[in-house]
């Protein structure tokens, strides 16, 4: 793959589980060095959503929403006419139409989407998938084909990740683990199966945190604040401080509790990057991610309830069982190489990306031109921010913005001139 850096755009959805994902995703960029802006949706969401509070009739709501929806494809188009970018990535849900795409597609950029969603939950890929340079996907057959038939050829396997720097472990105070440990958690929504499946735990030292458990009388003593979201920030602090963490995944059905599905939830990766022990319930692409011993597996809600019983009182077997799985993750499961292998399949199915700057006699022309010491000056810059010497001057500014820290002389003259420049020209 190219080693030149990028610069790319990442839309978020206004709400949902692909919007922390985008943000280890960006994150994940920013690692390989290239230059990267958050459209970050999620401010649209309450604006959106009190559309809905309006008292209109559904064909005005939806025309309001359809309205709303394309000044928010404006403002993408904005800021992607600002960075100018080699790539826009769209996770799940982002609020990118179908014009929004041509253009584009007409405007020489790239784009690709990641769907990490469950495609017989969630179809409105038929109408958007044919439309994206490449489509990245958590699930195999029968969805491949099923992209393939409606014309999109450039589809890849991606599974989920964890971001190590983010899913840690922690070394939690006693107060942190008083108020976020237990036995027993599980943190997610409240779908029918998992409702069902974890009745049986009433009474004993469980904790439930998430959302959507409204109506659960004989769990309702368990449910954490009321059912209110939790951050990304406070399910780590909730992993690191639980003995035997639930990893059931989701099914709105209600007859079988272990669903058997195929991929692989992002909370399986995070949970193994902590070191944090879990029980996951079997699927079927699990095979070619992890061994059969770094993790507890469970075939059956039978199983679940012995496992939570055996391994309360198996120390050992858990915190063998969790370095092997952290151990894995850490070696094949983050966000970069997640990142590393899109940015790599893109390359190798549409060509070299196109990063060219002017002409070198051109550039070095002005660069003679320069003071040697301001020379060496931006070199060093340009080292400092992970940058090669062809980035642009946004590039250098995007990065700066980043930074954290006392600004020096040089790199405070840059913004400050990007400031007037912004202001008066």
């Amino acid at each position: 793959m190219s080693q030149s850096p990028l610069r790319i755009l990442v839309v978020l959805p206004m709400y949902g589980g692909s919007l922390p994902i985008g943000r280890y995703c960006a994150k994940a960029l920013e690692s390989l060095g290239h230059t990267v802006r958050l459209f970050d949706a999620s401010f649209f969401y309450p604006t959106f959503n009190g559309l809905h509070n309006l008292g209109l009739s559904p064909a005005q709501g939806v025309q309001l929403e359809r309205s709303f929806l394309q000044v928010v494809g404006q403002a993408i188009w904005a800021q992607a006419q600002s960075l100018e970018p080699h790539l826009v990535l769209a996770m799940a849900q982002a609020p990118v139409s179908r014009t929004l795409l041509q253009r584009f597609t007409r405007a020489g950029v790239r784009t690709a989407m990641w769907f990490v969603e469950d495609h017989l939950v969630f179809n409105y890929w038929r109408d958007y998938a044919p439309l994206y340079d490449v489509f990245a996907v958590i699930q195999k057959e029968p969805f491949l084909s099923m992209l393939a038939a409606l014309g999109q050829k450039r589809v890849m396997y991606l599974p989920l990740a964890a971001l190590p720097e983010f899913h840690q472990p922690l070394a939690l105070s006693p107060a942190e683990r008083r108020e976020y440990g237990a036995d027993i958690s599980f943190l997610g929504a409240g779908y029918p199966n998992r409702r069902l499946a974890f009745r049986p735990l009433a009474g004993r030292n469980f904790k439930i945190w998430g959302s959507d458990w409204e109506g659960e009388s004989l769990l309702a003593a368990h449910v954490q604040r009321q059912g209110a979201r939790i951050s990304e920030e406070e399910s780590v602090r909730v992993y690191n401080a639980t003995t035997i963490n639930l990893n059931l995944h989701s099914s709105i059905q209600d007859g079988d509790l272990v669903s058997h599905g195929d991929f692989v939830n992002p909370r399986t990766f995070e949970l193994a990057a902590m070191g944090a022990f879990q029980l996951v319930d079997r699927r079927t692409l699990m095979d070619g991610l992890f061994a059969a011993d770094e993790l507890a597996i469970i075939d059956s809600i039978e199983e679940l309830y012995s496992a939570i019983d055996f391994y309360l009182v198996h120390p050992e077997e858990r915190r063998t069982i969790s370095a092997r799985s952290r151990s894995r993750v850490l070696r094949e499961h983050t966000y970069e190489k997640r990142m590393l292998s899109l940015l790599t399949y893109m390359e190798a199915a549409l060509g070299p990306w196109r990063t060219a700057e002017p002409e070198q006699t051109d550039r070095q022309t002005s660069d003679d031109a320069l003071d040697p010491v301001l020379r060496e000056a931006l070199a060093r810059l340009l080292r400092k921010l992970g940058l090669g010497n062809q980035a642009s001057l946004d590039d250098v500014l995007t990065r700066l913005r980043q930074q954290t820290g006392a600004l020096d002389e040089l790199e405070a003259s840059l913004l400050f001139l990007d400031a007037w420049r912004r202001q008066y020209l």
